[in-house]
């Protein structure tokens, strides 16, 4: 008698536990995911991803943080909870929302970075980086500190990310469709000589890759590289190393940089010029980090 109660106790208790959302019935990968992030919170004592508080499965910018995590690590759990933790604790070390704020010096970054924001016709916003390397006046004085390059580079990204609004969204990415939290990326390499074999550019670069294939997972929808001279052949070979398939796959070299609004027909008449549009160039429709003049050297006193 006694098991027979006890049997329905439990049929009862069953039936009054909420059924789980279709987005974790369908994913046991994500469930399971769910399940170690009180776990990773714990640990890293930080729970901000990309302006997103990470709380539990019912919120649904905590799910598309996870399902980013996940699809860089193609469903691998264990994969995708490593990559979660160093990325918190990358954020919680570096504070990138409080970099996206600092003040950096327009003698190393100026015209180096820019965002923009182009409407699509179903009414969306494609937010694009884009970096010019032509524009770098001194090679040691950009690159030298890999730190201070990585800082600027990481404060341009998340200004980006800020216009993503991954934090207001409502609806749940579809884990096997299209993911609209995504920005394109635009590498320019026009006027660029100094990429031969350079020992310091190579080490930033390296360094840049490694932190952003880290801390940065499935935010980018295309990269284009153009105006690209083929010696920078080493360059896509670190890449291949440190990113997945996933996300190589998504790089396309292009060598003349005005062909590039080809690509994207709809922007054609906001894509700046240089680039095949009919748009302002960046420095003029773009936006970027904030950038202080170096202060004039003292006049050297008369003796």
């Amino acid at each position: 008698e006694e098991v027979k109660e006890e049997k329905e106790e439990e049929k009862k208790e069953e039936e009054e536990k909420p059924a789980q959302p279709e987005y974790l019935a369908k994913n046991p990968a994500l469930s399971q995911f769910f399940d170690r992030l009180p776990s990773i919170l714990s640990a890293t004592s930080y729970n901000e991803m990309w302006g997103v508080s990470l709380k539990d499965s019912s919120d649904v910018p905590t799910v598309n943080v996870l399902i980013k995590f996940l699809r860089a690590n193609e469903g691998n759990v264990k994969l995708a909870e490593e990559q979660l933790t160093k990325a918190l604790q990358w954020r919680k070390e570096m504070n990138p929302i409080a970099l996206a704020d600092g003040h950096y010096s327009a003698e190393k970054f100026g015209g180096l970075g820019y965002v923009t924001k182009y409407p699509e016709a179903n009414g969306k916003e494609v937010i694009t980086t884009w970096n010019i390397y032509g524009s770098v006046k001194n090679v040691e004085a950009t690159f030298g500190d890999s730190d201070e390059f990585i800082k600027w580079r990481v404060a341009l990204m998340e200004l980006a990310i800020k216009d993503l609004k991954l934090g207001e969204a409502t609806v749940v990415i579809d884990y096997d469709g299209e993911d609209p939290y995504q920005m394109l990326q635009v590498h320019d390499y026009l006027n660029v000589s100094f990429l031969r074999l350079n020992p310091t550019i190579r080490a930033a670069t390296k360094k840049t890759i490694e932190v952003f294939a880290t801390a940065y997972p499935e935010l980018l929808r295309e990269k284009f590289f153009v105006n690209v001279p083929t010696i920078m052949g080493w360059m896509f070979a670190a890449m291949k190393v440190f990113l997945s398939k996933n996300t190589t796959r998504k790089f396309h070299p292009i060598s003349n940089g005005a062909n590039l609004a080809r690509e994207f027909p709809s922007f054609k008449d906001q894509f700046p010029k240089p680039y095949g549009g009919n748009g302002p160039a960046l420095q003029d429709g773009a936006w970027t980090v904030k950038l202080d003049q170096a202060e004039p050297a003292a006049p050297a006193e008369a003796e």
